[in-house]
C-alpha cells in the first residue's frame, strides 16, 4: 500500500474523463483512495466533504480552470497541488506555481513520474515546519543559519551574504518547483521579481561553489519555470 499503512486520499481534477479514469485505475491500485472532478468548481464541492491529501489537477479545463482552483484551495489549506500541464504552456504553469501550486508535471506522462512527485510532495507535507533559525541538514549539505556556514559533504563553502540567503530558502523548500518570481521576492524582495539577471548571477555562482562538475546536481533548472533544490543522498 501506498506510503505505508496510512491510507492517502487523492482528488484527481481533469476534464478528460480517460485521464481521470485512468490516474483512478493506477493511482488506486497502489493503495490511495481517490476522488475525480472535472473542473475546479466540482473539485471545490467535493472538498466541502472530503478532506483530500494531494490534488492533482489540470489547467485548462471549464468553468474554473486549474490556476483559479489552485488560487481559491490556498485561501484554506496548505494541501499539496500538482498541476498538469502539456508542453508550451510555461506561462500558465508558472502562474500555478505562483498561485500556491508545489510542483507540475507534463502531458505525456509516465505513471512512474508521477507516482514519484506524488511520494515527494506527501513526505514534504508531513515535515514539520523548518525554525527559522536553526541547522538544516538534509542530504549532503549541513547549513547553521545562525553562525550562516555551509558544509557539503564535511567540506566548507564560503558564500557571500545573498548566496547564502538564496541557498537556505531553496533548501527550506527542497524537491519543490520554485518560480522565478518567488525567489526573486523571498530573496530581493517584491520589487526585483521583474529582474531575473539577479537570479540566474547567483544560481550561477552557487553552482560553481556547491557542485563537483558543470553537471547540476543540487540547484535543477526546470526551463522556462524555476529551480528545483535537491540535497544528494
Amino acid at each position: 500500500m501506498a506510503n505505508s499503512e496510512i491510507k492517502r486520499n487523492i482528488l484527481v481534477v481533469d476534464d478528460e474523463a480517460q485521464i481521470t479514469r485512468v490516474l483512478k485505475t493506477s493511482l488506486s491500485s497502489q493503495g490511495y483512495a481517490i476522488r475525480t472532478a472535472a473542473d475546479g468548481e466540482e473539485a471545490l464541492q467535493v472538498i466541502q466533504n472530503w478532506s483530500p491529501d494531494l490534488i492533482i489537477t489540470d489547467l485548462r479545463m471549464p468553468n474554473m480552470d486549474g490556476l483559479d482552483l489552485c488560487r481559491e484551495v490556498r485561501k484554506q489549506s496548505r494541501v499539496p497541488i500538482i498541476v498538469l500541464s502539456v508542453k508550451g504552456e510555461e506561462t500558465i504553469k508558472v502562474q500555478a506555481l505562483d498561485a500556491g501550486a508545489d510542483d507540475y508535471v507534463t502531458k505525456p506522462f509516465s505513471m512512474n513520474e508521477l507516482t514519484a512527485r506524488i511520494r515527494a510532495a506527501l513526505r514534504r507535507a508531513n515535515l514539520p515546519e523548518e525554525p527559522q533559525a536553526s541547522a538544516i541538514e538534509m542530504g549532503d549539505f549541513r547549513i547553521d543559519v545562525p553562525a550562516r556556514t555551509v558544509l557539503v559533504r564535511a567540506r566548507e563553502i564560503h558564500l557571500t551574504p545573498k548566496e547564502f540567503d538564496l541557498l537556505v530558502y531553496l533548501a527550506r523548500h527542497a524537491g519543490k518547483v520554485l518560480t522565478h518570481r518567488t525567489l526573486l521576492a523571498a530573496v530581493w524582495g517584491p520589487n526585483s521579481i521583474e529582474q531575473p539577471e539577479y537570479l540566474r548571477v547567483f544560481v550561477g555562482q552557487l553552482r560553481k561553489k556547491l557542485e563537483a562538475d558543470d553537471s547540476p546536481k543540487y540547484i535543477i533548472t526546470e526551463p522556462w519555470v524555476g529551480y528545483r533544490f535537491e540535497p544528494g543522498d
